[in-house]
């Protein structure tokens, strides 16, 4: 276990700053100070930063970090916060490392016992949830789905099960496949477009992904996109565990069930075999098999 004090004077801190998504008016008063009294500005891509500190006035010394760069300049970023500098993290917009640059810094500031302090904000999952209509109660963010059509169908059978709101972004380019596969793999299940949050065009699509498939297919879509997908109805639900426990190699899934329900292999086997449609013997032939691969 590790444990961060509180900033001591001229000791380094490392500032993870939140910036708007779309309208500048949305950046905290918090967040403009730690801009104007830090010593370097950390940024995914300097020219968008620019735009931000012009706008407000703010004359920094950039020091460009993103993806392609990332194990080199956090070392480099770590030595600066060593000898005590102050540095704001940001990227293009939103929060870094929700699906942006920014986790492997903290993660390596931290272990070098500097200080991290958050300064919240913008995030666009957050705010299309809010205004989607949708439970939001309990849900799981995905971040990008896999761009190759294979794995991102892989990935979605993954989910089929999950019983939360599914909230993901998307490339414009890529968002009718998944809104395809999605609905072959999902169901015709409740969904939200929100597109452009916070900007002049921002948009919100809301029904089912049928109809979100459909407005896609008549207006090809632009700018950046959350995707949300409501959970099944019961029944689906049921059906989509049902059709993932089949999946399990099935001395693995009388192994689960003698952990869950304390009961010993006869018993177990005698369950998976009632959920899959099997006789006794036939799963016991399949149960000797699977232990054997």
């Amino acid at each position: 276990m590790t444990k961060t004090k509180p900033n001591e004077p001229g000791a380094g801190c490392l500032y993870v700053v939140a910036t708007p998504i779309g309208n500048l008016e949305d950046i905290s008063l918090r967040a403009l100070r730690v801009l104007k009294e830090s010593d370097a500005i950390a940024c995914e891509d300097t020219r968008q930063t620019l735009k931000l500190l012009s706008h407000f006035d703010i004359q920094k010394r950039l020091v460009s970090y993103h993806e392609h760069n990332e194990i080199t300049r956090a070392a480099e970023i770590v030595i600066e916060l060593e000898q005590g500098a102050q540095i704001a993290l940001v990227t293009d917009a939103g929060t870094p490392g929700i699906s942006d640059p920014g986790g492997r810094l903290v993660s390596l500031t931290l272990r070098h016992g500097i200080q991290v302090v958050p300064l919240p904000g913008a995030c666009a999952f957050v705010a299309a949830l809010a205004a989607s209509g949708m439970s939001s109660e309990e849900f799981t963010f995905i971040g990008f789905l896999p761009s190759r059509p294979t794995e991102r169908r892989k990935r979605l059978r993954a989910l089929a099960a999950e019983p939360r709101t599914l909230a993901l972004y998307e490339a414009p380019h890529r968002l009718l496949d998944t809104l395809e596969d999605a609905l072959e793999i999902l169901g015709n299940r409740p969904a939200v477009v929100a597109r452009e949050l916070t900007k002049v065009y921002e948009e919100f699509v809301r029904g089912h992904l049928e109809d979100l498939l459909a407005a896609a297919r008549a207006k090809p879509p632009r700018g950046e996109i959350t995707l949300l997908i409501g959970p099944a109805d019961g029944e689906a639900q049921h059906a989509a565990a049902e059709d993932a426990r089949a999946k399990i190699p099935l001395a693995r899934r009388v192994a689960e069930i003698m952990q869950e329900r304390g009961v010993d292999n006869k018993a177990a086997l005698k369950q998976v075999a009632r959920e899959r449609g099997l006789t006794r013997r036939e799963a016991y032939k399949q149960l000797l098999i699977t232990r054997e691969e």
